[in-house]
Order: C-alpha cells, then structure tokens, then sequence
C-alpha cells in the first residue's frame, strides 16, 4: 500500500480536491444567477431560470455563457423598468467582458493575462447580480 503516499498520488488528491472545491463554488454563481431571475417576476424573464445550470456542459458553455448574461439583463431591464426602480447596466459590460476573456484564455500564452482577468470579472458580475438580486428582494 506503499503507492497511495508516493508523490504522484498527492498531487492527484490535491488536484481533485482543488477541481471539486471549484466546482461547488460554481455552483454557487449559478444558484445566484437563478435565484435572481426567480425574483424577477415570469412576465418579465427571458430565461427561465434553471436552464443557467448548462453553464456546467464544457464547450457548450462558451457560447451558452454570453446568451444568460444578455438574457439576465434584458430581464433585469424589464423588471427595474416595471417596478419604476433606478439600475444601470444591470452587469452586462463586466458580463460580456468577462465572457470575451473565458474564451481568450484558451489560447496558450495569452491565458496567463485572460485567465486572470476572466476571474476577476466573474466575481465582479456574480458580485453585481447577488445586488440587483437583492435590491428587487426588498421591494
């Protein structure tokens, strides 16, 4: 059982741990993208909000990722617009920036500027989006 301790298999285990604590960390951004547009009222949506979860099918989510961020703003609009409350942008630049740098950061080289800014930008928008969120909660 000498093998489980070798160096190879730590590296393994601590990968894994690193990809999993990753993903449930997604899966918090996509519970608070679909919670947000849930606080939107059905009229007003132009996404239902479950179908933000195919952000966690590879390669598809490149293309998927720039349709959820125009449709949570188109839905943002509309509902900040109905309720007469005031919002700008409703995250749609950091949104598409942040988009546009995922996709950049295949491309060897360059991902270590993209990569970096691609995660900034996700924080920044899942950051806005939890606000707008919160200030349709309150009303």
């Amino acid at each position: 059982m000498y093998y489980m301790h070798s160096p190879l298999m730590l590296f393994a285990g601590w990968h894994l741990a690193v990809w999993a604590i990753a993903l449930v960390v997604f899966i918090l951004y996509l519970i608070t993208l679909m919670n947000a547009l849930n606080t939107i009222s059905p009229q007003h949506r132009r996404l239902t909000p479950g179908l933000v979860f195919l952000l966690l099918i590879p390669l598809f989510n490149l293309v998927w990722n720039f349709i959820v961020v125009t449709k949570i703003r188109d839905s943002l609009q509309a509902e900040f617009a109905a309720r007469n409350l005031q919002g700008t942008g409703f995250g749609f630049g950091i949104g598409i920036a942040m988009c546009i740098l995922y996709i950049v950061s295949i491309i060897p080289l360059i991902n270590l500027l993209a990569a970096p800014a691609a995660l900034v930008c996700w924080i920044i928008y899942w950051v806005q989006i939890a606000g707008f969120k919160s200030q349709l909660s309150k009303t």
